[in-house]
């Protein structure tokens, strides 16, 4: 067997730098949140070659003491923590003492600081983990970094670097991270002597979303929901994404806790749950979201580079993430929000189950003098509602009827007294509403449009309905995880509510009896490990429910008006005043839209008007 020795502290640093220092964002990462921690309010970040030449970081903090120059470069030595109660309660970024001494060891390293009350600055450099005398300099309040030749003497490290203009790339969209993060702080990127980025520091709501746009594109605001909701401890503040504004790919989220940028499962699961119900198959909502919560709440110190976080009280945040998103969505009603992306952003925060979001009122005007005639149906299928109600064992009124009214002419309003979506004034094709409203014209896909209203009826009935169980006929026996057994123990009465009945059967075993009524025909083994596996990782499961609703959208689809059907005028009316009152109107039960808006100015562009 080799002896065994301690390493030399050149190759602990350059160990550690191979667990924090993937390439050079990481270096900008870690220099730019210890002038966060510095309490700067401008930051500059210099980049030559990508990152492999020079990245350089100027920042107006508190600076070093020139005493503690040499410390700030050693191993394990920081400001930021001094027990293991202080470990407990991290609130900056940085806290390892690690940053500094892992970069030097791989790069040319220098580091020039003016403290604040000093008058002369003093510079310290490294040279693969050399560290040279401190001398005088000449420097404002604050510190500079150089960082020359990273992996200068770790070629294989160097080797894999990708091209100039991917590192930089991901240097780039870093730093626009971290001034997401702290929107109060002025950042300057520049790449090859040529400025790059500057984000001015937002001192008000106004401008924090103007730096929002500038990350996350101008369309943005207007296609999103303000939230700020706090409750159990926690505040959940920032920006949700419309579902008709989705993306391909996960590219435009940004999380934070307590101001530090993660990516966590539990954050992830329940935001995709809260959408699970609006967002089309494959998209990915874009959101910028500020969690705050006591820092004895959250451990950060479980990743080297602090991507990752775990949570104390799991289940607690993410039903809060859950909960506060979904109802933010649901409150959203087709003809509130995002009128057109040429108009100024609606910033008045309106309360709505203690969820504020930037929107129109939620509740749309009666129009009692417009539509109060006879009623009318549209005469679509009631079959699949039918069945719904025997499994329900109830009488269900049919959602598909709606209250129309004939012979009624066009009210005359002024603009600012008219409803969101206006009034109807033709059908094109017998598949879209055309409507004129205070901005413009509005398209309506009416079939999409009634499928939801269709489908939120269906889903309130249920709501205030108990629902069937169904006995089967030979008891199923599944082998599960010894916690999944457990868990299926725990909320045994949870899910008897929902007509699973299921109990254990031993350490790593269940049994099924009954199944919901509605589910019948459903893969009961694969659903049951489904339900088990969230439950036994997030406490809750929603599984059951999101079948059920699959069941109840198609149910909508059936029994809700179909493209090709001639609508009258009141008719097309009662449509555009239930998409006006009926949650989550904005989008069918597939996650499209179901309207448009075209503004004035758009449609004097499309025709040159003015010009």
């Amino acid at each position: 067997m080799p002896v065994i020795r301690p390493l030399p502290p050149e190759l602990i640093n350059q160990i550690a730098a191979g667990e924090v220092i993937e390439r050079p964002s990481s270096v900008v990462k870690e220099l730019v949140e210890n002038s966060l921690d510095a309490g700067a309010t401008r930051i500059e970040v210099d980049i030559e070659q990508g990152g492999a030449r020079l990245i350089r970081v100027r920042d107006d903090g508190c600076g070093i003491v020139p005493d503690e120059l040499k410390l700030a470069v050693a191993s394990h030595a920081t400001s930021k923590i001094g027990s293991f109660d202080d470990l407990e309660h991290v609130a900056s970024m940085g806290f390892r003492g690690e940053a500094l001494a892992s970069v030097s060891s791989v790069a040319r390293f220098a580091l020039t600081s003016r403290a604040q009350g000093h008058d002369t600055a003093f510079r310290i450099e490294v040279d693969g983990g050399k560290v040279q005398a401190a001398r005088p300099a000449q420097h404002p309040q604050g510190s500079s970094v150089e960082v020359r030749d990273l992996f200068y003497n770790v070629p294989a490290r160097r080797k894999f670097l990708r091209a100039e203009r991917t590192e930089f790339a991901h240097i780039d969209d870093l730093l626009k991270s971290l001034a997401l993060a702290r929107g109060s702080v002025e950042f300057r990127l520049s790449h090859n002597g040529k400025p790059v980025r500057i984000l001015k520091a937002a001192r008000d709501e106004s401008a924090a979303l103007q730096r929002v746009a500038e990350v996350l594109g101008e369309d943005f605001p207007t296609q999103s929901l303000r939230i700020d909701h706090a409750a159990a401890g926690l505040h959940l503040s920032g920006w949700v994404g419309l579902p008709t504004a989705s993306r391909s790919q996960a590219d435009s989220q940004y999380f934070y806790v307590n101001g530090r940028l993660v990516r966590d499962r539990v954050v992830a699961h329940a935001v995709r749950q809260a959408y699970a119900d609006v967002l089309f198959h494959g998209r990915h909502p874009a959101f910028v979201l500020y969690l705050e919560l006591d820092p004895a709440g959250v451990d950060v110190n479980v990743h080297p580079a602090k991507h990752e976080v775990r949570f104390r009280e799991q289940r607690l945040v993410h039903d809060f993430l859950f909960r506060t998103l979904h109802e933010a969505l649901a409150q959203t009603r087709a003809g509130q929000v995002g009128l057109s992306v040429a108009e100024p952003v609606n910033t008045a925060a309106l309360s709505s189950h203690g969820v504020a979001y930037a929107a129109a009122p939620a509740a749309a005007p009666a129009w009692p003098n417009a539509f109060s005639q006879s009623r009318l149906s549209l005469g679509v299928r009631d079959e699949p509602l039918a069945g719904y109600a025997a499994l329900l064992g109830e009488p269900v009124a049919n959602p598909a009827s709606l209250a129309l009214a004939a012979n009624t002419p066009m009210p005359e309003v002024a603009d600012d007294e008219a409803p969101p979506l206006g009034f109807a004034i033709a059908q094109l094709k017998s598949i879209y509403i055309l409507a004129e409203n205070a901005h413009g014209l509005i398209l309506v896909d009416m079939h999409a449009a009634h499928e939801r209203i269709t489908y939120e009826k269906l889903k309130a009935g249920r709501a205030c309905s108990n629902l069937r169980s169904q006995m089967l006929l030979v008891p199923l026996s599944l082998a599960v995880s010894a916690k999944e057994a457990a868990a299926a123990e725990e909320h045994a009465e949870a899910l008897a509510e929902w007509g699973l009945e299921l109990s254990r059967s031993g350490p790593s075993g269940v049994v099924v009896r009954r199944i919901p009524a509605l589910l019948e025909g459903a893969d009961v083994a694969q659903l049951c490990r489904d339900v088990l596996a969230e439950l036994a990782q997030h406490g809750s499961s929603r599984r059951l429910q999101e079948l059920e609703n699959e069941l109840l959208s198609t149910m909508a689809c059936h029994g809700s008006v179909r493209a090709g059907r001639r609508l009258t005028l009141p008719e097309m009316n009662a449509l555009l005043r239930e998409m006006e009152a009926t949650e989550r109107s904005g989008q069918c039960n597939h996650g499209r839209p179901t309207w448009t808006q075209l503004s004035l100015p758009e449609l004097d562009r499309l025709f040159m008007r003015g010009r």
